[in-house]
């Protein structure tokens, strides 16, 4: 099946303004998220979790209950979208409130970063595990952090004030927060490891 944007809100702290969602194929609430589009008057086209955080079930949409309590709701919700064909996800509401929930849902997307286009966004910023090369458009001045997972080698950045020249990063030793962008475009390279690269509005 030909690759597809998907549309995630989990049940953290949800925009205050969302993208348009005509330009998704599908929009999925996880779990109590749901909630949060019926007081907005959105119909998603899929629900799925363990429905522990619903107020009301619905069955007027495709609603799946993964009973499975091995695995986080974000990462269910994951597989059922890669099993039909999406590739392309942007997910919503991953971060804020409880904050253990936050650093589940980043270790989810570690998990899938190398099977999954997935990127994050909230009122912020936006952030992505990076593939080998990773280019965005429109972000002098702004804020951007590199944060490894564990490690990162070989690390080439251009349009950062503070420039990386084939270096490494490492989560409890050095790490790359608060940088800035000193052009309109940056472009970030590894050679190994998982970098996380947050870029805030």
């Amino acid at each position: 099946m030909e690759s597809t944007t998907a549309f995630i809100l989990l049940n953290g702290t949800p925009p205050s303004k969302f993208p348009d969602l005509k330009n998704y194929k599908i929009v999925c609430a996880v779990d109590g998220a749901y909630n949060h589009f019926v007081k907005l008057g959105i119909e998603p086209d899929l629900v799925t979790g363990d429905f522990d955080s619903i107020d009301k079930i619905p069955t007027h949409i495709e609603a799946i209950n993964t009973y499975d309590q091995n695995f986080a709701d974000f990462h269910k919700t994951l597989t059922i979208l890669k099993e039909r064909g999406y590739k392309n996800i942007d997910v919503y509401g991953a971060s804020g409130r409880e904050q253990d929930h936050f650093l589940g849902n980043i270790s989810t997307a570690l998990q899938w970063k190398d099977h999954l286009n997935l990127r994050f966004f909230d009122d912020y910023g936006s952030y992505v595990f990076i593939d080998q090369t990773f280019t965005k458009n429109d972000v002098k001045g702004k804020i951007v952090s590199l944060i490894p997972f564990p490690t990162a080698t070989g690390i080439i950045t251009k349009g950062l004030l503070y420039p990386l020249n084939n270096e490494s990063l490492t989560f409890g030793q050095r790490i790359g927060t608060r940088n800035t962008a000193i052009d309109d475009s940056i472009e970030i390279s590894i050679r190994e490891g998982a970098l996380l690269v947050y870029v805030g509005l």
